[in-house]
């Protein structure tokens, strides 16, 4: 099942919409679940679609949405972005970027945001300074994908830790052991790279106090908070802090939150329909099935999370959508987990970083055909500079190998 996305505006050809593509995959796993009556096969379906854990990770899904629509429109994005360009090293124009992709990113959770945002400064910095526009690019898509990674609003962490049964703040505590390292030494590589290189100027004015709901989102997360508290702690932050400085209305917060929440709309859909067909799947042993075929010459925990790795690797790259492959095989990845006895919290930052390490590297993903339909150049031309998910790709795999960290492994 391979999904392409595409920002060409001169394609008129209509895309597969991932919807669709369940709908179909839904449809057929009902008509062949078995020798049991149709009411049968469709209460199964529901029963997945509709679990406990679904619902709790659709109900997150919804805070989530809410909480970046309204930031947005009250203009958190933009200050976050200002903030961080003001203050770029002057002489280090290449890591100060990939640094204010990173703390963007976490801070919105998601990596379109960060590259919508960040990339247009990048091209137009990259052609004020004729430096390499995909190099620059490359910059801010892999930081991009830090937050991705670890940010504790970020899709991929959320489905990560639901359908492992974990907290977040331990999952983030595990999968940042394993991608700083990674960090560092890609912020290292840009810095010797970017010397020379010029600041931009004419960056508006910086408006601090709008940076609070994401700071606030952040620091709540990382102290263990409930993941639904801190959304609505955030939500209410970014309600005040907008109705006092006259960014929207209480009827144009809401109709913000409204957007947002639509905004989630199709991934709802996906998460309701993946969990019942993946229900149906599992009542024909198709789960059991394909368990006893990824670890049929699995010793161990260290070949456990090397299944693992090549499930969620491999499902990314026929989705081209990181958040739904770990949607998809999260519970076959928990019962291999289990039958092995990986950690959890381990579990899940495997899912998730080799799903955003296989992401960030798909020319037909969505992160990279957006930064290449904004920087106006081919998304081929972007990956050999895209150190950061090639660095935590190598990471996760080392972490496995040399069974990192000790505490989790």
């Amino acid at each position: 099942m391979f999904t392409i996305y595409s920002v060409d505006k001169t394609d008129n050809e209509p895309n597969l919409s991932l919807t669709v593509a369940f709908l179909f995959s839904s449809v057929y796993a009902i008509i062949i679940s078995g020798d049991i009556s149709m009411k049968k096969r469709i209460d199964t379906f529901n029963k997945g679609a509709g679990s406990q854990n679904l619902m709790l990770m659709l109900w997150i899904y919804v805070l989530a949405g809410a909480f970046a629509a309204s930031a947005k429109n009250m203009g958190a994005i933009n200050a976050t972005v200002n903030i961080a360009i003001n203050y770029l090293p002057t002489n280090l124009l290449l890591p100060g970027l990939f640094l204010a992709a990173c703390f963007i990113s976490v801070s919105i959770g998601t990596s379109v945001g960060t590259v919508v945002a960040l990339v247009p400064i990048a091209a137009g910095v990259a052609h004020s300074t004729g430096s390499s526009i995909a190099l620059l690019t490359a910059v801010v898509v892999g930081g991009a994908y830090f937050g991705d990674n670890l940010s504790f609003i970020s899709d991929t962490t959320v489905v990560a830790t639901q359908t492992q049964g974990c907290n977040m703040s331990d999952k983030f505590r595990v999968n940042s052991q394993i991608v700083m390292p990674a960090a560092l030494v890609v912020l290292a590589i840009y810095a010797v790279m970017g010397r020379g290189l010029s600041a931009p100027t004419n960056v508006e004015e910086v408006e601090f106090y709008k940076v609070i709901p994401y700071l606030v989102v952040l620091v709540t997360a990382i102290a263990g908070m409930n993941v639904m508290a801190v959304l609505t702690l955030g939500l209410a932050i970014c309600g005040v802090i907008g109705l006092i400085s006259g960014d929207y209305t209480v009827t144009g917060w809401f109709a913000a939150m409204g957007d947002g929440v639509l905004g989630m709309g199709e991934l709802v859909i996906i998460a309701m329909m993946a969990g019942g067909m993946l229900e149906i799947i599992r009542e024909n042993g198709g789960i059991d099935f394909i368990i006893d075929r990824l670890t049929a010459h699995v010793n161990g925990k260290r070949g456990a999370e090397l299944a693992i790795a090549a499930l969620v690797s491999f499902v990314n790259i026929c989705t081209a959508n990181n958040t739904v492959a770990i949607l998809t095989v999260g519970s076959i990845s928990k019962k291999i987990g289990d039958q092995y006895g990986v950690d959890n919290r381990k579990a899940a930052s495997i899912l998730d970083t080799f799903s955003c390490c296989v992401q960030g590297l798909l020319p037909y993903g969505v992160q990279l055909l957006l930064a290449a339909g904004l920087a106006g150049i081919n998304p081929v031309q972007i990956i050999p500079w895209l150190f950061y998910p090639m660095a935590i790709g190598l990471a996760a795999f080392l972490a496995i190998i040399i069974r990192y960290p000790k505490k989790y492994s």
